[in-house]
Parts: C-alpha cells; structure tokens; sequence
C-alpha cells in the first residue's frame, strides 16, 4: 500500500485560496494514506474511492465552516482515525453531519473527536465496518432540534465500539441488522438507542445515563440485550427499556434504576407463538418498574430483583392480559410471605393487586394526588377493608425471599 504524506504550512493554504486537503484527496492513488500533521483544515471534502485519512498526532482538525456535511464517504475500505471534525453545517432537512458515510463494506472510523456538528456520524448502507472510539457532540440547540449522534440506516454487520454521545439527539439503529453494539456510553442525550425494523443485533455492555430513553426497541425482532445500565431516565416518561410491536427479544443482566420507568411493554411479543425473555435483570428505585401497555402476553420473567420502585406493576390498558406471562422466581421486596423450610422460595405466591392508590392509572386527572395521605388511606382502607373488588395483575408463584448482591 502506498503512503502519501500532506505536509504543508497554513500560508501557503491562504495563497493558493484552494482545499488543499481535498486536492491531495483526488491526486491519491486508490489505498493511499494520508498522513496529516497537526493544523487545521478545511472540510466538505468527499473520499469516492479507497483511501486512510489518519491524524499523525494530536491537533488534526478538519473544520466544516458551519456548512453542509464536513466529510462525505461512498464506497468501500475508506478509514477515518484519530481526526477533530468540527462546525458542520445547521440544516436538519439536509441531514449537516460531522461524517456522512455510505454505500460501503469494510471501513473504520475510529478514535475521532467530532464536535459543534448537527449530526454526527451518518452511516448508510454500510456493512462489515467499525465505528469505535469516537466522542460525539452536536450543536448547542434544544434537545430536538439537534441531529443525531450516530444514524445507522440500512447497515449490517457492523461493530459499533466505545462511542460516547453527550448532548446530541438519538442514537438510532433503523432497518439494519446483525450489529454488535457495544461498551458506548450516552447521556443527556434523548434516546441514547433506538432500534426500529431491527433484528438480531446484539447490545452489550453499553452505560446510559440522564437521557429521556436509555434503550427503546420497536418493530424489530430476534435481539439480545445484556450487561447494560440504564441510570435515570428523566422526566414523567422517562424509560429505561421500552418494548413495543417486538419478538424474541432477551434482557438478561440488565441494570436499570432511577427512572420514571423501568421497562416498558407494548404489545409485545408481537408475532404469534413467540416469546420475549426478560432474565436476571435489576430493576431498582424507578417509578414504576414494569408498565404494561396494550395486550402484552407470553412474556417470560424470571430471576429478576425488583427493589425499591415506587409501583413494581402497572397496567394501564383495562382489556390486557398481565397474567398471561410467565412470571416465575423473581425476587420482590414486597413479598409478605414466609421461608418456613428455607429453600429460599416464598411458601406462598407473590400476587399483586391494584387497588385505589392506581386510580390515577385510568385517570390522569388524580396523579395529581399520587403519594398524598389522602391516596395513601383510601389504599390502607382498601386493603384492610376492601369496599371493592381490587384488580389482580399477576403471581409470581415461587418468589424469591433473600436477595444478595
């Protein structure tokens, strides 16, 4: 592979008024790497063939000047490392990113510092490439009008790696499959990851804090999600993981806690005669921690730790079948009941009742009221003397009685 080096001062730039780094971009054979110096260059160049743009050290800068896209990719084996890629252009309607890339296999774009840019990485028809490393900000807007932090539409195969998005919009995974996201980290951000049309993409130990959603997935199928923490979903929405019209999913050794709720189920698993597994997850101190939505049936739960939540079931749908899951060996700190022989399995099931402290749940109008003493009696009355018949939810038949850990 042929080496070729762009080693030139900035007056010279200023003389010839011309994108110098572009001109050596288009003079490159195909799998040249252009080393670059540190300085500042300018941006809106386009790479349409092989070729390596890596930062030779610290202080590479490829500067957008607050217009367009600051670098547009098409084709295969194109690199991008170890670059600073600010001031992308504002227009949303044109998708402004920090790197627009597209149509490709077997690319990379690593350890870059992409800042003051609308979106940031855009990734279209992509397969078998890397993005990892990269610290991603967008512009300093209100939270839905900025773009978002990394876009993959139509990409498969990819390994997303050690990302981290702050304050940019969504991370989105849309129409692409059999991706390995991985080790990223979001906060303060709206949806740190959002799947639609997705399948078989595996989410593993990412960390998200401070978002609106930490993981919502929708009309996808056939995924695992493992080893993430999900830590205060804000606002009166705000989720944990949401699951709505998906199939064959399984959240095993999740963490998520602080939020307004926990998991969110929507109508799923959405296809017939399939399940979603919901495995060994912590769901700690939110709201809610399991909300129920629309008929969500088939859903298997077991060996979770439910602690500390405000609600541990809600159900908002009158019509839904919350006990037509199997809910089976989790651990609630609201069991009541008795270990007489010590196995650590409740003597008697966990059942979970709705009484009059949910009015609110079918009327929004008495959330006003949610916590006062006024609730907080009408539900001790209702459970020592009920005056109606409370709303049964669920059983947990063998819960678990001493949680460790």
């Amino acid at each position: 592979m042929k080496i070729f080096s762009l080693i030139f001062c900035l007056s010279f730039l200023s003389i010839l008024n011309a994108n110098v780094l572009q001109d050596a971009i288009d003079k490159a054979p195909a799998g040249s790497i252009l080393r670059l110096p540190a300085g500042v260059y300018e941006g809106k160049i386009t790479i349409d063939k092989p070729l390596s743009i890596i930062g030779r050290e610290k202080g590479v800068i490829i500067d957008g000047l607050n217009e367009g896209t600051v670098i547009t990719t098409k084709g295969s084996f194109i690199t991008l490392k170890n670059l600073t890629i600010i001031n992308s252009g504002d227009r949303n309607d044109k998708v402004d990113a920090a790197i627009k890339m597209t149509e490709g296999k077997q690319c990379e774009i690593s350890n870059c510092v992409i800042k003051d840019c609308l979106f940031g990485i855009d990734f279209q028809m992509v397969s078998n490439s890397i993005v990892s490393n990269n610290s991603i900000t967008s512009k300093d807007l209100p939270l839905g009008l900025r773009g978002d932090g990394l876009r993959i539409w139509y990409s498969n195969d990819n390994i997303i790696r050690k990302n981290s998005l702050i304050k940019s919009r969504d991370m989105v995974v849309w129409y692409s499959n059999g991706n390995l996201i991985e080790d990223n980290f979001g906060e303060h951000n709206r949806y740190s990851l959002h799947f639609m049309h997705a399948g078989k993409n595996i989410v593993k130990n990412n960390h998200y804090a401070y978002n609106s959603v930490g993981i919502f997935f929708m009309y996808s199928k056939d995924t695992i999600a493992t080893g993430n923490i999900i830590k205060s979903s804000l606002g009166a929405t705000g989720m944990g993981i949401g699951l709505k019209d998906v199939s064959n999913f399984t959240l095993k050794d999740n963490t998520i806690i602080y939020c307004a709720q926990g998991i969110y189920i929507d109508r799923s698993p959405f296809e017939p005669d399939t399940h979603n597994w919901m495995i060994n997850n912590k769901i700690l101190y939110n709201s809610e921690a399991l909300h129920f939505h629309s008929v969500s049936e088939n859903n298997v739960l077991k060996s979770n730790v439910i602690q500390g939540n405000i609600e541990d079931i809600v159900n908002d749908s009158r019509g839904s079948k919350t006990n037509d899951n199997e809910i089976v060996g989790n651990y609630w700190d609201n069991y009541s009941g008795f270990d007489r022989d010590g196995d650590n399995v409740g003597d008697t099931p966990h059942r979970v009742y709705q009484y009059a402290d949910q009015l609110w749940v079918y009327n929004p109008d008495v959330k006003f009221f949610y916590g006062s003493p006024v609730i907080s009696l009408l539900n001790f009355l209702a459970k020592l003397a009920p005056f109606t018949k409370p709303l049964f939810l669920l059983e947990d038949a063998k819960p678990i009685v001493r949680f460790e850990g």
